[in-house]
């Protein structure tokens, strides 16, 4: 993490704007917690591929709650959701915290166990749209989103399915993903998700990837609540 000081050498606009807005205003708004914010700042980070300033998040998560064998399951959760590589690229700046913290494995979830429950109706109908609309040109594809996806990895209870979906929404909104938000919105207010905190996402992701990824998922997240019932 830059210093104040590094900033000031370079850019002290800069650096007086990250600390009237990110600082003293963004990390201190009531509509998303410490701990939330922590979890779609790392979202963004891993999802773009940005390395620089991931230890300093990983502490200031961890200092809000976000538990050790939760960011485990968000770096894999994100390796199906950004691609493989941009997992592989936080792992370094996790082990050097998690040694710095003394946090070893017996903290982080193990590579597979007892599962949560499953919507079966609810599975069926996903596996049946999406293997009629894609099963001819990609069996591959709708095949391993079945059993890699939403009988495997949507299951594992190390991350609960509200923040597993905070998650997801955070890293196609930061990677401008925007064909994708309306399911992962959809499940992500299932999941109990409000719509507060759906517009403080928005908020916060606009200083950590970017106005234009943030006005573009906007008119999606907007439609998305107002179609739902109140």
């Amino acid at each position: 993490m830059l210093k104040p000081e590094d900033l000031r050498a370079v850019a002290p606009a800069l650096e007086a704007y990250a600390q009237k807005f990110v600082v003293d205003d963004l990390w201190k708004r009531p509509g998303l917690s410490r701990r939330d914010r922590g979890i779609v700042t790392l979202a963004a980070l891993i999802a773009r591929d940005q390395t620089v300033d991931l230890p300093h998040y990983l502490a200031l998560a961890l200092d809000n709650g976000v538990k050790p064998s939760e960011i485990s399951e968000i770096i894999t959760h994100l390796a199906f959701y950004t691609g493989w590589a941009n997992a592989m690229d936080a792992i370094p700046a996790v082990r050097e915290v998690f040694k710095s913290r003394n946090i070893g494995a017996d903290r982080l979830p193990p590579a597979s166990g007892p599962q949560l429950p499953l919507d079966e109706a609810a599975e069926k109908q996903r596996a049946t749209r999406v293997g009629e609309q894609f099963g001819q040109i990609t069996p591959s594809l709708v095949q391993y989103t079945t059993d890699a996806l939403f009988r495997d990895l949507w299951l594992r209870p190390a991350l609960a399915p509200r923040d597993r979906s905070l998650v997801t929404v955070s890293a196609l909104i930061a990677t401008g993903q925007v064909a994708q938000i309306t399911y992962h919105l959809n499940r992500a207010m299932d999941n109990g998700l409000t719509r507060d905190e759906a517009g403080e996402v928005l908020g916060h992701l606009a200083f950590y990837s970017g106005w234009p990824n943030a006005f573009s998922a906007a008119p999606v997240v907007k439609d998305v609540i107002e179609k739902r019932p109140h």
